[in-house]
């Protein structure tokens, strides 16, 4: 950061001048302002307030006001910075949100008169069209799960699971020693742990994803990500991952990495390269949901824990809006949990049998459940 302080000796001429380029300033200022956009001055005004509130598919009225002296030769109406509409003679316009992701819009009014252009802006906030429908599960079938692993990514293939466990390990005598982080394979019937690849001391792993032949692993804080191969879980390469605030989750759709980060925000990410693509905002029908943490993809929809809580969600992955929300509360109450469990942790998607998968960190339990509506048998 610059102290903006300058020698004395520009200090001195600067003060010689100071007069005439005051002088030269304002004369420059005058004739400028004559060709310059200013909103303020014009009192051009746009609705709706800034940080309205409007559900998906509503049409957003938009309003633009002008003097009564000023002649509009045309307007044009921009949504985060991207040309929707425009009009030679309407001072009113909708917008219209069936399709549009989530969250914060900027909406831009440009405004044509005597061959120059002026512009004023709002923003709205764009949330899911209803409430998620609550769910709730039936427990199909229990398995033992390693109660060392403080569940971070899990991920089912080919009849074995691969977890990662999250952790920073320390050192003795000043020698650094296998940390606790690891990639793991795990056997889901019995819970054994055919193969394992411990991280650095210094580093917290978290989500993984499989891509073809490979296992991407992301770390917390540490701002990289790890590549391994699926067979023997060796490291292959490293990438520097400076995508969103910190690693949390990630799955993959087949075509694309889906990265969360500690907010609402989702990143979509190249599958090869790991840099961003975009990304999306989760929202449920009352603003944003926060600390999103273990993803999985499962038919064409996005899972994910929310850290602290025994919910699941299921969100939109083209908008972000949460469709449903599974509550897992009963599913292994805490009075009950084995000796340092921590909290609901953990999604995996058996495609090719149908079967969902989830734990908990450091819990001696994977749960293979059916979601469900909370009172099947009403109606019938």
């Amino acid at each position: 950061m610059h102290s903006g302080r300058r020698p004395d000796s520009f200090n001195t001429m600067r003060s010689t001048r100071l007069p005439l380029l005051a002088v030269l300033l304002a004369v420059f200022c005058s004739c400028h302002n004559g060709n310059q956009n200013n909103t303020t001055e014009t009192n051009i005004s746009i609705t709706p307030e800034a940080g309205t509130s409007f559900k998906s598919g509503d049409a957003v009225p938009v309003k633009v006001g002008v003097p009564q002296d000023m002649k509009a030769d045309s307007i044009v109406i921009l949504l985060d910075s991207n040309r929707i509409t425009s009009s030679k003679e309407s001072l009113t316009f909708n917008i219209k949100t069936d399709t549009l992701t989530l969250g914060t819009k900027t909406i831009t009014a440009r405004v044509y008169t005597a061959g120059k252009s002026q512009e004023v802006s709002t923003n709205i906030v764009l949330l899911a069209a209803k409430a998620p429908d609550v769910l709730t599960f039936q427990v199909q079938k229990v398995f033992p799960h390693d109660t060392s692993s403080y569940t971070e990514g899990l991920v089912y293939q080919d009849g074995y699971l691969y977890e990662s466990g999250g952790g920073y390990g320390v050192s003795t005598d000043g020698e650094p020693v296998d940390g606790p982080s690891s990639l793991r394979k795990v056997d889901i019937t019995t819970g054994k742990v055919l193969q394992k690849t411990m991280l650095d001391p210094k580093v917290f792993g978290e989500g993984i994803s499989i891509v073809g032949d490979k296992i991407i692993q992301l770390t917390w804080k540490e701002k990289k990500g790890y590549v391994y191969d699926k067979n023997t879980l060796k490291l292959l390469n490293t990438f520097n991952n400076n995508v969103g605030i910190e690693g949390w989750g990630m799955c993959f759709d087949g075509k694309r990495l889906y990265m969360d980060d500690s907010s609402n925000r989702i990143w979509l990410l190249n599958k090869d390269t790991y840099q961003s693509m975009g990304y999306i905002d989760v929202y449920d029908n009352q603003g944003p949901v926060q600390q999103i943490n273990e993803l999985e993809y499962i038919d064409g929809k996005l899972y994910a824990n929310i850290y602290q809580t025994d919910y699941i969600i299921v969100i939109d992955p083209k908008t972000g809006a949460v469709l449903q929300k599974i509550d897992l509360t009963s599913l292994y109450p805490k009075d009950q949990r084995n000796p340092q469990a921590d909290v609901l942790n953990g999604i995996a998607w058996d495609a090719q049998g149908k079967r969902l998968f989830v734990t908990g960190k450091k819990w001696n339990k994977l749960f293979q459940i059916k979601v469900v509506p909370p009172n099947p048998m009403k109606g019938a």
